[in-house]
């Protein structure tokens, strides 16, 4: 796993989770940062497989920082919390799938979350990918039923013929029917 975010107000702090991360993933690049300002800066400008949050972060609130993560971006999220609160914390943020950690931090525990983690950005990425690929395929619904209009208002066509002439036409031509579409569109704009 790798490039991580590690956030944390206290160095020491992230120094720790830093070599937790590392004999789970080895080499993982590790970005440190101090601040959710500066946190909020880097997972907008930046790709990474995990953002781990460690808490407090001095007048900070480290559960909207995690509500604005999993919001804008599909990276797993990690917060560590004191003990007293982890029920509170846990309770809060569950809905919105980030994966809380009580402190101290039990090793075995630590790294089953970051295994968690893992396999919840494969499960996200992948889940963006079918989301990708249906836009794709609506977008192309989307320019065929243009085309199809096209013709029936410029050669009188029902709309059955027109369907099947853009079928035709792309097993006709070894085209897609989006590239029929596209063709018939640019022919009557």
């Amino acid at each position: 796993m790798s490039p991580v975010l590690v956030v944390s107000a206290v160095s020491k702090g992230a120094e720790a989770l830093s070599t937790l991360i590392r004999q789970v993933e080895g080499q993982a690049d590790i970005t440190l940062c101090g601040s959710a300002t500066e946190a909020r800066r880097l997972v907008l400008d930046y790709e990474y497989d995990l953002v781990v949050i460690n808490t407090p972060l001095g007048t900070e609130n480290a559960e909207d920082l995690c509500r604005m993560i999993v919001e804008e971006t599909l990276f797993p999220v990690v917060l560590i919390v004191n003990n007293e609160l982890f029920m509170d914390i846990q309770e809060q943020l569950e809905n919105c799938g980030v994966l809380v950690v009580a402190k101290p931090i039990i090793r075995e525990v630590f790294f089953q979350t970051l295994g968690i983690a893992k396999s919840l950005r494969r499960r996200l990425l992948g889940m963006q990918d079918e989301k990708n690929k249906l836009q794709k395929k609506i977008e192309e619904i989307k320019m065929v039923d243009q085309a199809k209009w096209s013709l029936v208002r410029n050669l009188g066509m029902d709309e059955n013929q027109a369907h099947r002439y853009i079928e035709k036409q792309a097993m006709d031509q070894r085209k897609s029917r989006f590239e029929i579409a596209y063709a018939i569109l640019r022919t009557y704009k």
